[in-house]
C-alpha cells in the first residue's frame, strides 16, 4: 500500500496546471518544462481542465495501453461463440451508418 501511495504522490508532484492564456504567453517555457523537466502540464480554461501537454514518452505509453486494451477487446470478441456469424459488407455498412 505504501508503494501505491508513493506512486500517487510522485505522479501528482510532477503535474502542474496553467491557464491556457499563461501557456500561450510562455509556450516555449511550457514545452521545456514538459520535455526537460518531466512535467505534465494540465491546461485550464475558466478553471476547467481542458487539455494536457505531456512528453512524447507519456503519449507513446498512453497509445500502447490503448492498443493493448483494443487487442484484449478483439480477443474477447473472437473467443465469444456468439460472434461467429458472418455479416455481409453492405449490411455492416448499413449497421454502422456508413
Amino acid at each position: 500500500m505504501v508503494t501505491g501511495l508513493f506512486a500517487y504522490v510522485s505522479y501528482n508532484s510532477s503535474m502542474s496546471e496553467r491557464r491556457i492564456s499563461e501557456a500561450r504567453e510562455s509556450f516555449s517555457t511550457t514545452i521545456n518544462r514538459v520535455t526537460f523537466g518531466g512535467e505534465r502540464v494540465v491546461l485550464t480554461r475558466h478553471g476547467k481542465r481542458v487539455a494536457a501537454v505531456v512528453s512524447i514518452e507519456d503519449l507513446e505509453l498512453i497509445e500502447a495501453l490503448e492498443d493493448a486494451r483494443d487487442l484484449d477487446d478483439v480477443r474477447a470478441a473472437l473467443a465469444d461463440p456468439g460472434n461467429r456469424e458472418r455479416i455481409a459488407w453492405d449490411d455492416l455498412k448499413v449497421q454502422l451508418g456508413l
